[in-house]
């Protein structure tokens, strides 16, 4: 399936409008499990930087993951003395199953995560989420790899990180720079989208949403952070590695085989000048030239392997015929993925019978290069041979964009592709305040694949959501509960 990349089928990027008061503009989140010593200096820490620097209303939400120790203790005393935190408990682990249930419950247009180590320096939050409220992008992330990062860190630790992102490259394609540095930032409308196509409920849930996310063409902003490592980390560094690289599989495979809903997110958010139309401009031709260019060379390499294989037990046009032929049905399946978009197997079948047409018209390029060559020499050289098929393939390989381009893969999406549903904005209203609740109608079909039904909360207040499983119900807590254990 072809990504859709009309516009308007969300809403446009724009600067977020001036909030009414105690309404928070950024949630911030802080996963913990049994992190009773670091808990309460962090969370002062933050709250004293985000009321000294911080021009928005703003939320502290503490993310319980199952503690056994006295961390649900601290968080609701946190809870109780400060009006700007609140805290939620799940019963299950796992740093992206926390992220999901209080992204997707929270209220605050601007969505924001770190680790309770704050190992990242508090500067650099600023200049993280304000490309979100201004509408500039979509997600952004620290960087602890980007050349202005100051970063304090053993060998080993560098080592992984450098090395995982080097597999992020290579297998996934991935451009951002970090994909696990615990300091990111989300708008809501692009999360409510984005999340139920994420998978992964622990560490890996961080890259398998920026993996998807720049596949569907959202905006990432990078930040350079300073960051200092913690010596007293309990991340256990090989069972977390193991996880990302079955991730890293998992995710591979999907967006290989098409699985994934990305047309979901073709560039929904803002106008993309990509997608407006300018006269004697076609769409998408400087990108589908390069993409045509890279395949075409490999598929040449390939093509030249396979006729000087075959042509050890058969004459040159019959090598000359395998070996097109063969290279023919993998440039086609490359070409439909990587130059034209089109995802799942819908169509592949007649892509490429109508390859293989496109493939007959090379064929009697190089087969009458050949015939042409033999007329002229009865015993020319291979290497003479070859550098025919070269300039054959050439001229076959123009003749084969244009085809592909006009008849193949042609951009249908402004004549026969359905009109986009027209987008209607999710449920936001506090169930407890009837005086505000907005008479637009709610839609629930864009966001089925949702796990849950995500309701807004406040600080100090408990929330009412509706959860599928009662083991991911996450336990609200307010700062009057009491508890014997006071550690204040």
């Amino acid at each position: 399936m072809r990504t859709d990349s009309s516009p308007g089928t969300l809403p446009a990027r724009e600067h977020l409008p001036a909030a009414p008061a105690g309404t928070p503009v950024l949630d911030v989140v802080i996963p913990v499990y049994n992190e009773e010593k670091d808990l309460r200096p962090c969370v002062r820490r933050l709250y004293e930087h985000l009321d000294r620097t911080f021009p928005y209303a703003f939320r502290i939400t503490i993310a319980d993951n199952a503690s056994t120790d006295t961390t649900p203790q601290v968080a609701r005393h946190l809870a109780a003395q400060i009006p700007e935190v609140a805290t939620v408990r799940l019963e299950q682990k796992g740093r992206g199953r926390a992220l999901r249930a209080v992204w997707s419950a929270s209220d605050a247009p601007v969505l924001a995560y770190m680790d309770v180590d704050l190992s990242t320096d508090l500067n650099a939050l600023l200049p993280l989420v304000a490309p979100l409220i201004s509408g500039h992008s979509d997600l952004a992330i620290g960087s602890r790899l980007a050349r202005s990062s100051r970063v304090v860190r053993g060998p080993k630790r560098e080592f992984i990180s450098r090395a995982y992102n080097l597999i992020l490259r290579g297998s996934l394609q991935a451009r951002f720079s970090d994909a696990q540095c615990g300091f990111k930032a989300i708008r809501r409308d692009v999360a409510q989208v984005l999340l139920p196509l994420v998978e992964d409920t622990g560490w890996f849930f961080d890259t398998e949403m920026l993996v998807l996310a720049e596949r569907a063409g959202l905006r990432i902003h990078e930040v350079p952070v300073d960051w200092v490592d913690d010596p007293d980390s309990t991340v256990h560094i090989v069972r977390t590695a193991t996880d990302d690289l079955k991730g890293v599989w998992r995710v591979g495979r999907a967006l290989a085989t098409g699985s994934l809903p990305l047309d979901r997110l073709g560039r929904p958010f803002g106008d993309d000048p990509r997608d407006r139309d300018i006269e004697d401009v076609p769409k998408g031709l400087a990108r589908q030239l390069v993409g045509f260019c890279v395949v075409g060379a490999l598929s040449t390499l390939f093509y030249l392997l396979l006729y000087s294989g075959f042509r050890v037990f058969s004459g040159s046009q019959t090598a000359n015929a395998l070996a097109l032929l063969v290279s023919a049905v993998a440039n086609t399946a490359a070409n439909r993925r990587l130059t034209f978009g089109v995802r799942g197997r819908g169509g592949a079948v007649r892509h490429q019978a109508q390859g293989l047409v496109v493939f007959g018209i090379g064929l009697a390029l190089t087969s009458g290069s050949l015939a042409a060559l033999n007329a002229a020499t009865s015993e020319p050289a291979h290497s003479t041979e070859l550098a025919v098929l070269v300039a054959a393939n050439l001229a076959a390989t123009v003749l084969r964009f244009l085809l592909f381009r006009a008849w193949v893969f042609p951009d249908r999406r402004e004549d026969d592709s359905p009109a986009p549903a027209p987008y209607t904005p999710p449920c936001t209203t506090p169930p407890h305040d009837p005086a505000s609740y907005d008479t637009t109608p709610c839609d629930p079909a864009p966001y089925e694949a949702a796990p849950y039904v995500p309701t807004p909360f406040r600080a100090g207040e408990a929330a009412h959501r509706t959860w599928p499983d009662a083991t991911l119900r996450p336990q609200p807590v307010r700062p009057h509960d009491s508890d014997s254990r006071d550690l204040r």
